[in-house]
């Protein structure tokens, strides 16, 4: 077996594959200062919970947006499993074109996801929306060509911003709004930051097909952990929740030999 993680800023999204059968899925919080033994303690603890034996795991793929937490977690990966992690970084494989100008500059969960949904969907023109801590649209071209992206906050860090910098308004959860306007405080940002950020998709969206895909829409695929509050939005195509893990493990296989 399998296991993946994507460590991102806000949490550790895991994974076990039994072959490519995804068994298990979990997340933890990525809070910085975390040992080694916390986190390979935990990571043995949950999937035992979920019926998986820590014993059966042979191999560990890991893709971060944190390089702080990286060197932890390979130490908890060979402490607690006796497993050196590969860790999808510069220099591996990727089967990927990168157009960006500086290519070490695309975040390892981006070079994921974009390796899992050319895999998926050979031969079209794709966007990935990424919803977690910042939001990231990344285009990629039926040649399996990385073009580009967008990133920006996500709806976490955007309540966050409000809440931080205005005395009077405060945290509210974060939830699907179907009505435009809100009646109380809570409510007025809760449609705030749900429907300004679709209508930023949408309208960032728009201009990229134009720009780059001759006004012709490619096919939108959504994932991160804010994604199925717009699944009925008709923002995207398909919803693809572990999409990140499907690329740490296709990247992992590229980059045994």
């Amino acid at each position: 077996m399998m296991l993946c993680l994507d460590i991102g800023n806000s949490h550790i999204f895991g994974g076990v594959f039994a072959g490519e059968e995804l068994r298990m899925t979990f997340r933890q919080s990525s809070k910085s200062g975390a040992s080694s033994d916390e986190h390979g303690l935990f990571f043995r603890s949950v999937l035992r919970e979920n019926g998986v034996d820590p014993a059966s795991i042979e191999q560990i793929a890991m893709c971060s947006v944190v390089p702080e937490v990286v060197y932890t977690i390979s130490a908890s990966c060979r402490k607690y499993f006796d497993i050196a992690p590969f860790i999808l970084q510069a220099g591996v494989r990727t089967g990927l074109k990168i157009g960006y100008q500086n290519p070490l500059e695309v975040g390892a969960d981006r070079i994921a996801n974009a390796i899992a949904a050319t895999h998926m969907y050979p031969g079209k023109d794709l966007l990935i929306i990424d919803m977690g801590t910042a939001t990231t649209l990344c285009a990629i071209g039926r040649g399996r060509i990385y073009m580009g992206g967008v990133i920006l906050p996500g709806l976490r860090m955007s309540m966050q911003a409000l809440y931080s910098g205005a005395s009077k308004l405060s945290a509210v959860e974060i939830v699907k709004v179907d009505t435009a306007l809100g009646r109380t405080t809570a409510t007025s940002i809760q449609s705030g930051l749900f429907h300004g950020h679709l209508g930023a998709l949408q309208t960032i969206i728009g201009k990229v097909v134009d720009e780059e895909f001759d006004g012709k829409r490619p096919l939108v695929l959504a994932t991160g952990g804010f994604a199925s509050l717009y699944e009925d939005s008709k923002l995207f195509d398909q919803l693809v929740p572990d999409l990140v893990l499907q690329g740490l493990r296709l990247a992992q296989a590229m980059n045994a030999d």
